[in-house]
């Protein structure tokens, strides 16, 4: 599955946003994958975390070879010792276990988290050890869907932002004017801005790194 998003989104963007909309025609369709599976993404995102995205797969295959899938009950029935066998420090196997523990005492209900508001499912989330703000914010994206996630604390956004409008840095104020601009499409705005941040544009630099480059905009 990938992030859904059309024309509709797209159109919307341009009609808000020139420099946007440009790198929009420029990038074209961007197709990320999504993981409707709330509880397995929550594990991944704890494994990955301080490590980087090839030792993140590699462990994560190792989890997956362990058990038929990746659910409370499964996590459980695995002790610690075996999860620190696979690559998963004892920090984390202990986030994980806990992370389980709630989903299987029914503490929490993440089938609920649906109907609730992004900022209610980011204080959930978020009060989980081993689970920050970023991650709740890439949880909603990537597993629950919302549309209009755009995350201050992403150091790819604010790079995006930079190479696109010409910015040395990204304060909180120019952070909100692009925002609302974006707004309600803001995942659509992420994954443009994290495309940009990658190079997808060449001649876009970053002007952080660089002296001659003013602000613009």
């Amino acid at each position: 599955m990938f992030f859904e998003y059309g024309e509709e989104e797209v159109q919307y963007l341009k009609s808000r946003d020139k420099l946007l909309g440009s790198a929009i025609d420029r990038i074209g369709h961007i197709y990320r994958e999504t993981d409707p599976d709330l509880f397995s993404s929550v594990v991944h995102q704890i494994i990955g975390q301080q490590i980087s995205t090839a030792a993140q797969e590699t462990i994560w295959s190792r989890l997956r070879g362990k058990v038929p899938a990746i659910n409370a009950d499964a996590i459980l029935s695995i002790p610690d010792g075996e999860l620190q066998s696979i690559g998963i420090s004892f920090r984390k196997a202990s986030y994980i276990k806990a992370f389980a523990e709630k989903v299987q005492s029914g503490e929490l209900d993440l089938d609920t988290l649906s109907t609730k508001t992004d900022q209610e499912v980011i204080r959930e989330l978020s009060s989980l050890k081993g689970v920050g703000i970023w991650t709740a914010e890439m949880l909603l994206i990537f597993c629950l869907q919302r549309p209009d996630v755009l995350s201050f604390i992403d150091l790819g956004i604010h790079r995006g932002m930079r190479m696109l409008y010409r910015h040395r840095s990204i304060s909180r104020e120019l952070f909100d004017k692009y925002a609302r601009r974006c707004s309600p499409c803001g995942s659509v705005a992420s994954l443009y801005l994290w495309a940009i941040s990658g190079g997808a544009i060449p001649e876009l630099t970053d002007p952080a790194s660089t002296k001659k480059d003013g602000a613009k905009r």
